[in-house]
Order: structure tokens, then C-alpha cells, then sequence
């Protein structure tokens, strides 16, 4: 009698959102039995990014760029030359990081973004998938809570106004008239075992991606946990006087449907005299902490001190999170 074996496949994470937020959860689930799949955000048009963005009418490589560069098993060397930023005296080269001139030459050559940089991570040795929620870049709108509306994300940053909705739309010289992810991001999020949203800017880095009619109506349709990582810090003048339980009523409530099926929240408290305000300006204070409204939003709140204070800041031990997260995928109780 010959004896079968069943081969069990690694589960399937994909994390979908942008900023700086994003790598800390990646490099913490890198170091688990999965595989990974990086959705990026591509309304970014500030700093670098927002340059070549402008002069090659390309989605903003930033984010991609960090995303690549933890996901990267490169030697370390190859890595701090890829992440090198250019000084501010260099001319027409200062700020930008190496890297994202990279991204720009890739996408060039391939005379596609996506393909650019699925041929890059190759190149770079990627563990998994990094994939920019659209082949083009978007334009991020945004309706405040006056009436007033603002185009652009940096536009929207700087005027520290509270955010009634956002929404995207691609460029104004586009042929396509909505803005639409490739069927690899599509197929991802249906295909999944767990989908992680955040952390990171609520209106400028998470919600920009599921503002992409296909990616919402797919992160309704997919049979993934959907978990939400609740932000530490609220940020100026958008999210002030948020909960963890006010952020994902808005994931909710732009995306038309209760999605999130977890919350990961903070039970970690941030020392009022630790953070340089100067240095950290976008951050307002700490999110408050609601898991009986994140029940009500038809969430179960997961529970954690996930808290690492450094650099005068406070951020996710993404370690502790990608725990966590690992916890929930393989619940069967969620």
C-alpha cells in the first residue's frame, strides 16, 4: 500500500497600505513560515517620490523602495546602498534616495511599473510579493469636514484638517477613467489566508489602497481574516481625538461594508514626557482605547502591549504585532 502525504502550503498574508508603517510589520512576519505579499499604496507625491513622480510620470517609488529593501535577503551592504539618499547639496540629485532611481530605470525598461518591479525583486532577492496597488499613479482626494476639498496626498498632509472621506482617481492624462489594481493584487487578496491592513496614516497610506474599486469589492468577497493594526498615535489635525474603534469605523465606512474581522490594538502606554513633538509633528497623541466600540464595529479586539519606544518616538514592536497576527490566522475561532 503506498502512503500519501499531504502537503501543507505556507498561509498566505497579504499586507496592504504604505508609509513607514508597512516595513515594520513585513520584517516582523518575515521572520515566520509565510508567504508574503506587499500591496503599495501610489498616491504618495511628495519628497522624492512626488519628483519623479512629476518628471516620468510614474507611480511614487518610495514606498516600494522600503518595502523592497526589508523584504530584500541581500547582504546588508547592498541593502544601505539601495535605501542611500543623495544630500541636499547634490543638485539635481539631492534627496533622492538611489533606490527610487532604480524603481524609475526598471519601469522604463520594462516600459511597465509592475513589471519593473517584479523584475527588481527578483534582482534584489525579494522574499515574496511587493506589488503597487495600481500600474499608474493615482491622484488621493479628500473632502473635509468644513466642505473644503483638497487634491494631492502632500496637500492634504499639510492642511492638518479633519478628513470627512477620501478618494482616488488616476491622473488627468490617464486613458483609464477609474483607477484599478492588476489581477495579481486581485488574485492575492481573494487567494489569501490572512489580510492585514496598516498600520500607518488612516486617509493618506491605508485607505488610498481600498479606495481602488476592484481591491473593496475584492477584500469583500475574499474568505481572508481581515485584521486591522490600530495606530498608537492619532495625527495631527486628520485623526485628533480618534479611537482604535473611530479608525475602523472609517475603514468600514468608506469601504461600504464591516470587513475587518480583528483588531490589533495597544495596551502599551507612551510616557507623556518621552516623545519630541518637534521631531515627531504629525503625531497628536495617543489613540484611545475602545475595544467594546471595536466589538460594535464587528470586530473581536486583540490585545497586546505592542509598544517600542525609540528614537524619541513611539511605534510598533513589529515583532510582538506579526505574533499576533500569526495567532489570528491560524484561530479557527475568528
Amino acid at each position: 500500500m503506498t502512503e500519501t502525504f499531504k502537503i501543507e502550503s505556507k498561509p498566505k498574508v497579504v499586507v496592504i497600505g504604505g508609509g513607514s508603517g508597512q516595513p515594520i510589520i513585513l520584517k516582523g512576519l518575515k521572520k515566520h513560515d509565510v508567504e508574503l505579499t506587499a500591496v503599495i499604496t501610489v498616491a504618495d507625491d511628495g519628497g522624492s517620490s512626488g519628483t519623479l513622480r512629476d518628471y516620468l510620470n510614474m507611480v511614487p517609488p518610495g514606498d516600494i523602495r522600503n518595502v523592497m529593501a526589508v523584504l530584500s535577503t541581500m547582504p546588508s551592504e547592498i541593502i544601505d546602498i539601495f535605501q542611500y539618499r543623495f544630500h541636499k547639496e547634490d543638485d539635481f540629485l539631492a534627496n533622492h534616495a538611489l533606490g527610487n532611481l532604480i524603481i524609475a530605470a526598471m519601469a522604463e525598461k520594462e516600459h511597465d511599473i509592475f513589471q519593473g518591479v517584479q523584475t527588481l525583486a527578483k534582482l534584489m532577492r525579494v522574499q515574496g510579493h511587493v506589488y503597487p496597488v495600481a500600474n499608474e499613479p493615482l491622484v488621493l482626494h479628500a473632502q473635509f469636514s468644513d466642505g473644503t476639498q483638497l487634491s494631492g496626498e502632500a496637500e492634504i498632509t499639510a492642511a492638518h484638517k479633519r478628513i470627512d472621506h477620501i478618494w482616488v482617481t488616476p491622473q488627468a492624462d490617464s486613458v483609464n477613467k477609474i483607477a484599478q489594481a492588476p489581477s495579481a493584487v486581485v488574485n492575492a487578496i481573494l487567494n489569501a489566508d490572512a489580510i492585514v491592513l496598516g498600520p500607518g496614516s488612516l486617509f493618506t497610506s491605508v485607505l488610498p489602497n481600498l479606495m481602488v474599486e476592484n481591491v473593496a469589492e475584492a477584500l469583500k468577497a475574499t474568505r481572508a481574516k481581515v485584521i486591522y493594526i490600530a495606530n498608537i498615535m492619532t495625527q495631527k489635525g486628520e485623526t485628533d481625538d480618534y479611537s482604535d474603534a473611530d479608525h475602523l469605523r472609517v475603514i468600514n465606512e468608506h469601504v461600504g461594508e464591516q470587513v475587518v474581522d480583528a483588531v490589533i490594538m495597544n495596551t502599551g502606554v507612551v510616557p507623556e514626557d518621552y516623545i519630541d513633538w518637534k521631531r515627531w509633528n504629525e503625531v497628536s497623541h495617543q489613540v484611545a482605547f475602545e475595544p467594546e466600540d471595536v466589538r460594535k464595529e464587528g470586530a473581536l479586539p486583540v490585545l497586546g502591549d505592542l509598544l517600542e519606544l525609540r528614537d524619541d518616538g513611539a511605534f510598533h514592536d513589529g515583532d510582538i504585532v506579526a505574533q499576533l497576527i500569526m495567532q489570528i490566522a491560524n484561530s479557527p475561532e475568528i
